[in-house]
Formats: structure tokens, sequence, C-alpha cells
């Protein structure tokens, strides 16, 4: 079975850290962009970052640029969304999501597998 999982959130405090992670089962995710997506309550899902499968590239939200970093480990095969200096609009429920294009985008229909989110909440 073709499945993402992905763990890590919590409740941290505004300028605290955490590290997201994204595990595939069934399928090699090297040969696949992932992205890290959000939704809070009562908007609309958006892109954060993603990384690309050809060459690695990585792209970031204007409004993580500077705090977030995504990255691959190709033996674990998963990817992962370090979170540092976290602000109470972060809070979301955060998903992964696997394309087999390749390459990054921020449309939600790219995606061809999703994880079940997990929660982050900032708050102090």
């Amino acid at each position: 079975q073709l499945q993402l999982v992905d763990s890590g959130g919590g409740l941290v405090q505004p300028g605290g850290s955490l590290r997201l992670s994204c595990a595939a089962s069934g399928f090699t995710l090297d040969y696949y962009a992932i992205g890290w997506f959000r939704q809070a309550p009562g908007k609309e899902r958006e892109g954060v970052s993603c990384i690309s499968s050809s060459d690695g590239s990585t792209y970031y939200a204007d409004s993580v640029k500077g705090r977030f970093t995504i990255s691959r480990d190709n033996a674990k095969n998963t990817v992962y969304l370090q979170m540092n200096r976290l602000k109470p609009e972060d809070t979301a429920v955060y998903y992964c999501a696997a394309n087999r294009i390749g390459k990054c985008s921020w449309r939600v229909s790219w995606y061809d597998y999703w994880g079940q989110g997990t929660q982050v909440t900032v708050s102090s």
C-alpha cells in the first residue's frame, strides 16, 4: 500500500522549533517532488515548502523563508521540515504530499499522495 505518514507536530511556544517528518511506504520518495502544505481553521490549504526530485531544488513560501528548511534523507525514505522561530500564525495542520511529476508546485491538484496531517500549535 502506498502511503505517506507525517509526524512531529505539537504545541510549542513562540520562537520555538519543531521538526516534521514525512515517511513513505510502498514507494521511493526520491523520484517524487515533496511538498509541505498547511491549513488553518477557516482557511484554504497553502503551500509552505517543496523539494524537487531532479536536482533537489527547494522552494519556500514568503511567510516562512529564512525560518523553515526542507530536506531529504533518501536512505530513510523520509523528508523533513525543520521549523524555527515559530510564530502563532504558523498554527495549522501540516500535510506532506508527493507528486510523480517531480517538479515543485503550490497546486494541490499536482499531488498524488498525501499524509494524514500533523497539528502544529504555536502559543504561549
